[in-house]
């Protein structure tokens, strides 16, 4: 630079006669020499830092020049302030259902037995996440200078912190990652923990997440600080959702605030408050759509909406009409639309069946175990839920009177609710532990004879059928030491360890009633193949027994 500043100066010297300009270039090119020398001794220039040559010269030749000659300077400058990096200079990896599969919480049957995971048998990387990381890893230990000044960092709001640490030690990530932030709460709190260690500007972070928004979401709120958050639904499944990633970076995003890379590819930001009050203003007119995926253990699905993105809906939000009614892939509702402006996002409240399509369509979703011959008016439809033996027969028999399980399959469905038995095909594998309980009540003592009465279904009855109705009562929560309760272990006939975390009541059970067949009277179960979680059943309303249904 210096020696192209001293070629101006020898320039200008050229002529006898110096003109204006010449003289002014000269003027600039020694402000411009001297500035460089004196910061060359890091001594402050008599001018001060805050003014650079730049704005010196800017100054001393915006008076004789016209403006248009100023234009090109101007748009220099402009053009300067918007360059960043082409790599982030920190990414940020979730981990669970990001990077590997499966969430930690979920090996709770691992964890209750001591054990530990080992990475890839009990928890395995996603192939493209190790393809990423792989060639993440040949990068940082080259001499490419692109990727010199990049850094790498987990961050995940996991319980399972010991785990999580130990699996990135199978994995070799450690030595990858140059930041490592596991601890339970929120995402925001990673970041700023990352940002104060690493001193780099959250606008040139990039983070890849599996949550993107709602309770539970990380995108939407690490958005705001201004960071580029990728949402990998699926996790990173490919390697190219990581290039995708970068070039969107490097090419297509502008810097702001709230923006996230989604799944199709596309880049989106947190709607204008503009935007906002448009759609809240039209929010109050009914809109149809069909289930497009459902989660019944966990309360919550989406509903596709012709030439609308997927609008989420939770159980809570069906109206109290068809609060009882149970939501199947396919099935056609009605619904208002509730815009929450904080996450740029519509959910689905005052959701109603469409009857009129449910009579023709989403009938042919139920499972049928009516008489091919029965008159439609004779069916009832109810709920139904598969359990495998001897726990089936316990609770059919009446000794059993409380269900667990670790996922909130029985929440969405509130006490008093109808729900048929089904008998699985299996037998549940437990050692025999009911019977360790079921000996063990001193207050109850019962005989080999009737515990073998209560561990068998009668005659007619067995596995593959329908077999019993119940009525729920309240699911509630339990703790470790509330499920270890003698009196709890015997309502359920399992140890406390053994339990689910989520308790459901049965208050009452009795055998349906349907007739065998043999021509002699003799009732029996109704054949039906079952399903996983709660579902629909249609059954002749002569196999439920008085006193249940009107």
């Amino acid at each position: 630079v210096d020696s192209s500043i001293i070629s101006i100066i020898m320039w200008t010297s050229r002529s006898n006669v110096i003109p204006l300009a010449r003289l002014w270039w000269c003027a600039a090119a020694c402000v411009v020499l001297c500035e460089n020398a004196v910061r060359s001794f890091t001594i402050t220039p008599p001018y001060g830092r805050a003014k650079s040559s730049l704005a010196i010269v800017t100054r001393l030749y915006s008076e004789p020049m016209s403006q248009s000659s100023q234009q090109p300077t101007k748009a220099k400058a402009n053009t300067a302030t918007k360059t960043k990096k082409n790599i982030p200079s920190l990414i940020v990896f979730d981990l669970d259902n990001t990077l590997w599969t499966p969430e930690l919480y979920t090996l709770r049957s691992l964890q209750r037995k001591g054990g530990i995971p080992v990475a890839g048998t009990d928890v395995c990387l996603f192939p493209g996440a190790k393809a990423m990381l792989t060639k993440l890893a040949k990068l940082k230990a080259s001499d490419n200078s692109e990727w010199a000044g990049t850094k790498f960092a987990v961050a995940s709001r996991t319980n399972s912190v010991d785990w999580a640490h130990l699996l990135l030690s199978q994995f070799g990530l450690k030595d990858l990652m140059d930041y490592i932030e596991l601890f339970p709460g929120n995402k925001l709190q990673h970041f700023e923990k990352l940002h104060q260690s690493s001193q780099i500007p959250y606008s040139e972070m990039m983070f890849f997440d599996d949550a993107r928004d709602g309770k539970y979401g990380n995108c939407v709120p690490v958005s705001s600080l201004g960071v580029l958050c990728v949402h990998t639904p699926k996790g990173i499944t490919e390697e190219s959702i990581f290039d995708r990633a970068l070039r969107l970076y490097r090419e297509e995003w502008d810097g702001g605030k709230h923006s996230i890379v989604e799944r199709d590819g596309s880049i989106s930001q947190k709607p204008s408050s503009n935007a906002a009050t448009k759609q809240v203003q039209v929010q109050g007119a009914r809109m149809k759509g069909v289930i497009k995926k459902v989660n019944a253990d966990r309360g919550f699905g989406f509903i596709e909406v012709p030439e609308n993105e997927d609008v989420f809906f939770h159980f809570n939000n069906l109206n109290k009409n068809d609060a009882n009614r149970i939501l199947n892939k396919g099935d056609k509702l009605s619904f208002v639309t509730n815009f929450n402006a904080s996450t740029g996002k519509s959910r689905a409240v005052d959701i109603r069946f469409d009857d009129t399509f449910a009579a023709s369509t989403r009938s042919s979703k139920l499972a049928d175990a009516s008489s091919p011959t029965a008159d439609p008016s004779d069916l009832v439809e109810l709920h139904a839920f598969s359990m495998n033996l001897p726990f089936a027969a316990l609770l059919a028999n009446g000794y059993k009177t409380l269900e667990t399980r670790n996922g909130t399959m029985f929440s969405p469905y509130p006490a008093g609710t109808l729900m048929l038995l089904h008998v699985g095909q299996r037998l549940y594998p437990d050692a025999n532990k009911h019977l360790e309980i079921m000996t063990s009540d001193a207050d109850n003592v019962l005989t080999d004879k009737r515990i073998k009465e209560l561990k068998s279904l009668p005659k007619g009855y067995g596995k593959g059928q329908l077999v019993a109705i119940c009525e729920l009562g309240k699911t509630y929560v339990t703790t470790l030491d509330e499920r270890c309760d003698a009196e709890f272990q015997r309502k359920v006939g399992a140890y406390g360890a053994d339990s689910g975390r989520f308790a459901t009541e049965i208050k009452r059970v009795a055998y349906l009633e349907s007739p065998n067949g043999n021509g002699d009277g003799s009732i029996g179960g109704v054949k039906l193949s079952g399903r996983g979680g709660v579902f629909k059943v249609k059954v002749d309303k002569n196999v439920i027994p008085d006193g249940w249904i009107e």
